[in-house]
């Protein structure tokens, strides 16, 4: 019997519509003799939704009309079944669309790629694919990211992690960067992805329209001096914490001094990716890039085995994609960022080793069914009687039994 695997996509995050793309691109590659798919649209109220039309790309480009013709759902646990089931409910009949034996998630940004979806499908007992909640957590937050790997001796530019609250008082808070940096720097949303809210600053009048636009999409930003002789790598892992192997390296061709949404996702809209079986963009796979990477066969080797020690040192599983920066005035390599579940999954750096996106995915699948056995290896629980003959004070201030 083939197992029901769940992919969802969606959510409330500025790359809603990125992972709309990358999603719908990885179910046609999902094998079908093997899985049957369930396409699962998170909206941006949170709300789940199935139907015929759901797994469309074209459906998207109105998506009120393709809600209306679709099946709202809730997540039902009963026993060791879980099944989406209708709602609101019908009064007569079955309201339980279908059951799921493995949950796919392919979400980008906060609230979805951040282990806030991973936690929730966590407690229904599914397997997730992909990186579980602490690592999708430490993933996204790239301050305690960068922390976690430093003290991992992996190397990372030195960065400052400020607030709202420094930025109620903005004059003052220049005056701390420009303490603790020179231009150029850097500045970033703390938990944001695709190149969104990123800006440069050569000086502070730039400097306070790159806080402007940081403290726009987040709660707490992040400012590194900037690279100025700067090459950019990426390199895919796929593993978990036994065993992980590195992808091929590409080196992306961006048309400012920081690639941005628009070359990701846009720019290179109309040219198509290799295999690619939906229409229009192609998420991350579009992206204009050379493959190989422009890099010599020793930077290559550091760089991969660097990327691998990175997915493991986090504790990811599934498929990660790994953005490093070369500094090509000392020749040093820095680990910038990681995207646990990165753009069209980044199946365009396994293709030239050999591994089909149909293996790919095949091989996340697996990973996510083996740490489900292993995680019901764990004792979580036990029978006790600590609550036997326990009487709480009636009011005794600080009375804790």
């Amino acid at each position: 019997m083939k197992l029901k695997v769940a992919v969802l996509f969606g959510g409330k995050s500025t790359e809603h519509e990125i992972s709309i793309i990358s999603a719908i691109q990885a179910i046609g590659y999902i094998n079908t003799d093997k899985y049957e798919v369930i396409p699962v649209y998170i909206s941006k109220n949170y709300d789940y939704y199935v139907g015929e039309d759901v797994g469309k790309i074209e459906e998207y480009t109105h998506i009120p009309e393709l809600l209306k013709k679709s099946t709202r759902v809730i997540w039902v646990k009963d026993g060791d079944k879980v099944s989406l089931v209708r709602y609101p409910m019908k009064k007569f009949g079955n309201n339980v669309i279908t059951t799921v034996d493995v949950a796919f998630p392919i979400v980008h940004g906060t609230n979805v790629e951040d282990g806030t979806l991973q936690g929730f499908l966590t407690t229904l007992g599914l397997p997730v694919v992909g990186c579980d909640v602490l690592s999708s957590a430490v993933g996204m937050n790239k301050y305690v990211m960068k922390t976690v790997l430093k003290d991992n001796n992996i190397p990372v530019l030195d960065c400052k992690c400020y607030t709202w609250k420094d930025y109620e008082d903005v004059d003052g808070l220049v005056a701390k960067i420009e303490a603790a940096f020179t231009y150029p720097v850097i500045v970033k949303p703390l938990n944001l992805g695709s190149s969104i809210g990123i800006k440069k600053a050569s000086n502070k009048e730039e400097l306070l329209e790159a806080l402007d636009l940081g403290f726009e999409f987040s709660r707490k930003i992040l400012v590194e001096r900037a690279i100025s002789q700067l090459k950019e790598i990426n390199c895919s892992v796929l593993g978990d914490y036994e065993s992980a192997e590195a992808s091929e390296c590409e080196e992306p061709v961006n048309s400012d001094d920081i690639l941005s949404f628009e070359d990701k996702y846009i720019g290179g809209a109309k040219g198509g990716a290799k295999g690619a079986k939906t229409g229009g963009s192609k998420g991350m796979a579009s992206l204009k890039r050379k493959i190989p990477a422009d890099i010599s066969s020793e930077m290559r080797d550091r760089i991969r085995k660097m990327a691998v020690d990175a997915f493991i040192c986090l504790g990811c599983s599934g498929v990660s994609r790994i953005d490093f920066m070369i500094d090509m005035a000392t020749n040093e390599v820095y680990l910038n960022e990681i995207n646990t579940i990165p753009g069209s999954l980044s199946f365009y750096l396994w293709e030239p080793l050999g591994m089909k996106y149909e293996h790919l995915l095949d091989n996340m699948i697996q990973l996510a069914l083996k740490a489900d056995r292993e995680n019901h290896k764990v004792v979580y629980s036990f029978d006790t009687n600590v609550l036997e003959g326990v009487h709480l004070g009636g009011g005794s201030k600080g009375s804790k039994m």
